[in-house]
């Protein structure tokens, strides 16, 4: 095997990773939602529901951009592909972010600001 077949194989590994956390993210949540539902009720087992479905997502879409990026400057690093990654990049981030601003309801550079705020009252 040369490089490129061998680089685009651990992208391609990095891709199955991604898409396997989010996967069994959501099967270990359904199971665990549907485990705890009798003890937490309804309104809080969903909430923490879809905060652990969100965290695996998050995670997987992060391996999913790291498989592409991989890929796209190891392999193939020509101009159509790295504007095709720059897309894909830009689209997978807004859905991180998203979910991130979901979940715990500020953005993430908002983080460091919010933790210090409440050390300071």
């Amino acid at each position: 095997m040369n490089f490129k077949a061998v680089i685009e194989n651990v992208g391609y590994g990095i891709d199955a990773a991604g898409v396997a956390i989010i996967v069994l993210g959501i099967v270990a949540s359904t199971v665990w939602f549907l485990l705890r539902l009798r003890s937490l009720g309804m309104v809080e087992g969903y909430t923490r529901y879809r905060q652990t479905i969100g965290r695996s997502i998050l995670l997987g879409l992060e391996l999913l951009v790291a498989g592409d990026i991989i890929r796209t400057v190891a392999v193939a690093p020509t101009l159509q592909n790295v504007a095709v990654l720059a897309g894909i990049v830009l689209i997978r981030t807004f859905l991180s972010m998203s979910l991130q601003l979901e979940l715990e309801g500020h953005v993430p550079w908002k983080r460091a600001e919010s933790k210090t705020a409440t050390h300071e009252d």
